[in-house]
């Protein structure tokens, strides 16, 4: 699937070329509902006569969360909220909002389904826990929808598949840690709700960085670049105007990252460790054909790993706790 060298083609070239592969291959990177998970599945069953004997045992292990764990769980929770946003935003791209039976309207459809089940998951979840203020928790949610966002792609697919494979990497992790130290309190209910959500970040993460392997065969001087401006601007995440009732917007997302690096969830070393994955699975320092201005973002992007490593060594762990409107 390769072209001849310093052919032009169009992005809606590319992404034509690989809707047929993409059609014939979405199992490999979703599952069909029928064989997903579903958030009842981990919660007490309101039809069960235990079911109140069930919330009495999940609000007592929610007791031990620390405070800067449940504070994490809430933004992560109202990220995953805030999916409407994320859907619209890839309708916007061109050749990726067609009819039913297109490659790329399969995969922003079930990829929104599967990402959908984490909010309705965590919501229940600090719903039944009893630590949260919800009415708090949903004004944070219908501000960070409301508000939208802004990530710096323009509507260029290539931008926005080096943003999802980044975001869906960090997701994982995210994920993954705050169901780690949820085990280590004696919670293995949330455990296992987050254990479950980051296997599905990782699966799309998986898919995502198979999509930018794709278009590098296709397109590399482009992908290239595009993969170099994004770093440039640097990756945030989609709840960076995260706000709380009463404060100025993206201060609260501030607060947040600040408790998830106090606790080693989500770092600026992870920030570099993705990069890191990103450039050895995307073979970048093994591409060719790329033109002068490809292969100096290129010689941008190798070195970049090492730069922010002494930037992130200088940085100091935030000492500032933070009250959240969202925590009774």
């Amino acid at each position: 699937m390769t072209l001849p060298e310093n052919l032009l083609i169009s992005r809606g070239e590319v992404l034509e070329q690989l809707e047929g592969y993409l059609k014939d291959n979405i199992y490999e990177f979703l599952k069909p509902v029928e064989k997903s998970w579903q958030p009842a599945d981990f919660l007490p069953d309101s039809r069960r006569d235990t079911f109140f004997d069930e919330v009495k045992e999940l609000r007592e292990k929610a007791a031990a969360l620390p405070y800067d764990l449940l504070a994490v769980l809430i933004g992560d929770t109202i990220t995953e909220e805030a999916l409407p946003n994320y859907e619209a935003w890839f309708h916007e791209i061109d050749n990726m909002n067609r009819d039913n039976d297109n490659g790329w309207a399969k995969w922003i459809r079930g990829w929104t389904a599967e990402e959908n089940r984490h909010g309705d998951l965590l919501n229940r979840y600090l719903y039944l826990c009893g630590r949260v203020n919800m009415r708090e928790f949903e004004i944070s949610t219908q501000h960070l929808i409301n508000d939208g966002f802004d990530l710096g792609m323009a509507h260029d697919p290539y931008k926005s598949f080096v943003y999802t494979s980044y975001q869906e990497m960090a997701t994982n992790v995210s994920h993954r840690r705050v169901g780690q130290l949820a085990r280590q309190v004696g919670d293995d209910q949330l455990s296992k709700i987050c254990g479950m959500i980051a296997g599905d970040e990782n699966r799309h993460a998986r898919a995502y960085k198979t999509f930018v392997d794709k278009i590098f065969e296709l397109d590399p001087s482009e992908m290239m670049l595009a993969f170099e401006e994004m770093m440039r601007k640097k990756i945030v995440m989609p709840a960076h105007y995260m706000r709380e009732l009463g404060v100025d917007m993206g201060k609260t997302f501030g607060h947040f990252t600040d408790a998830a690096q106090r606790l080693g969830v989500y770092t600026s070393n992870d920030y570099t460790e993705i990069l890191d994955t990103l450039i050895s699975d995307w073979k970048i320092a093994d591409r060719t054909g790329l033109t002068p201005a490809a292969e100096k973002g290129r010689d941008y992007l190798m070195a970049l790993p090492a730069r922010l490593r002494r930037v992130s060594d200088r940085m100091p762990v935030p000492k500032l706790e933070y009250q959240f409107r969202w925590i009774s």
